[in-house]
């Protein structure tokens, strides 16, 4: 029976079937083989109802409303001014510029998508004035956006945490070095690219002295404002102020003030149209919750966690040889699925198997989302190449064979994210 739930799945996904459709197929197969199967559709749909009544849950939606808001109000232009005149003037200061920004970014979006398109919308088209090729400019935002998982607040590392009962907090205090990390080596290997393929050094000197000629105070006070956001939200989190929740709400009246009074970016005419995107952005997101519970319940009751276990114990010895294969897995779906449906998906299955090999939760998690993240930048489905290739105009797989080096790099960062626990864990 459990063969026959994870093929349908499969089969489902390879006809390009939307992922609601496949969890919902998958669900109700074994109630429609066997009658007397407990997981009737009465036990399925309490168990997609009492998985939505969670308090942890309202942080999703709240932290892409701010996200949104933000995102509106230009923050990212203010983020790049800041970073570009403090590491401009250097060997690959701009591209750095742009990764810092992007990691930035992220602690305010939550999403890898979104990182990279705000980012790059902006980025993009500066860096190619400056003389730097096209294609690989795209590729810094592409690969760089999928920061915006990992750096808290994600929106996996909730949903990790509310299909396995993790603490959402712990995991956002664990993304903060892992985060940076990915970020140093991106950077190391533009520096790299710098280094080899030469700059144009008229071009950003004269820059750099058109941002000088601002006044470093004055570009500074313009984007203080959105660097204080990911300090109000994980400062919170952090010093124990306020749980991820009650930060998201946080969020959403901070960004509305800095957006309407400070910035003036939008209107009170503006907020009930935004409030109506944020919702459409997030009801497909929330069908997917719910019915990944009540696919997480049926495989419970089809025993999955105990048969992979099973599995894995006349398979694997260790915990290493266990991340080696679960690496392996999720580098696979990731090109095929996005982060958030993955977690939701396998980490109900994993969570047992690796915690009995002691695997830390809050690390594996960490591990997970990071390794799926590599998926925004892989081809088939790579989200931030579709996201990023059309604003270069040239093909999605032009740009998936630049993002190869960079590719190495991120494994090169999640293959020591993974093998020292210590970097995720040292700040919980």
């Amino acid at each position: 029976m459990l063969g026959l739930v994870f093929g349908a799945f499969l089969v489902a996904m390879v006809l390009a079937l939307p992922m609601a459709v496949a969890m919902g197929l998958a669900t109700v197969i074994p109630q429609l083989i066997n009658s007397s199967f407990p997981g009737n559709m009465n036990y399925i749909i309490q168990a997609m109802i009492s998985g939505l009544n969670t308090t942890p849950i309202l942080a999703v939606p709240l932290f892409m409303l701010s996200g949104a808001l933000m995102t509106r109000g230009g923050i990212s232009k203010r983020l790049f001014d800041i970073f570009a005149i403090i590491v401009g003037k250097r060997t690959a200061g701009i591209p750095c510029a742009v990764v810092i920004t992007c990691l930035f970014y992220g602690a305010i979006s939550g999403s890898g998508p979104a990182t990279a398109s705000a980012v790059g919308t902006m980025c993009i088209p500066i860096l190619v004035s400056l003389g730097y090729d096209k294609v690989f400019s795209a590729a810094i935002v592409a690969t760089a956006g999928g920061l915006g998982v990992i750096i808290p607040p994600s929106i996996p590392f909730i949903m990790f945490g509310l299909f396995t009962g993790a603490s959402v907090g712990n995991l956002f205090k664990a993304g903060v070095l892992p985060g940076c990390l990915i970020a140093f080596v991106i950077m190391f290997y533009c520096w790299l690219y710098c280094k080899r393929k030469g700059e144009d050094k008229e071009k950003i000197a004269a820059n750099y002295e058109a941002l000088k000629a601002r006044g470093f105070l004055n570009i500074f006070m313009e984007g203080f404002w959105a660097l204080l956001t990911p300090v109000i939200i994980l400062g919170g989190i952090y010093g124990g102020f306020v749980t991820p929740t009650e930060a998201a709400c946080i969020s959403v009246i901070y960004a509305l003030i800095v957006c309407l009074f400070v910035y003036k970016s939008i209107t009170f005419r503006d907020i009930p149209q935004l409030f109506k995107d944020a919702i459409a952005s997030y009801a497909p997101i929330l069908m997917m919750i719910a019915l990944a519970q009540g696919f997480s319940r049926v495989l419970i009751l089809l025993k999955a966690s105990n048969v992979i276990q099973t599995l894995i114990g006349t398979t694997i010895s260790n915990k290493y040889m266990l991340f080696v294969v679960l690496l392996l897995l999720l580098l696979l779906i990731g090109m095929f699925m996005d982060v958030g449906p993955a977690v939701m998906i396998i980490a109900p299955i994993i969570m047992p198997v690796a915690t009995g090999f002691g695997i830390d939760p809050i690390h594996l998690g960490v591990v997970m989302v990071t390794a799926l993240a590599v998926g925004f930048v892989t081809p088939p489905f790579g989200m931030n190449l579709f996201v990023t290739a059309p604003l270069v105009e040239i093909p999605v797989v032009r740009l998936g064979v630049k993002t190869v080096p960079f590719i190495g790099c991120f494994l090169l960062a999640l293959l020591l994210i993974t093998f020292i626990p210590a970097i995720s864990l040292c700040l919980i």
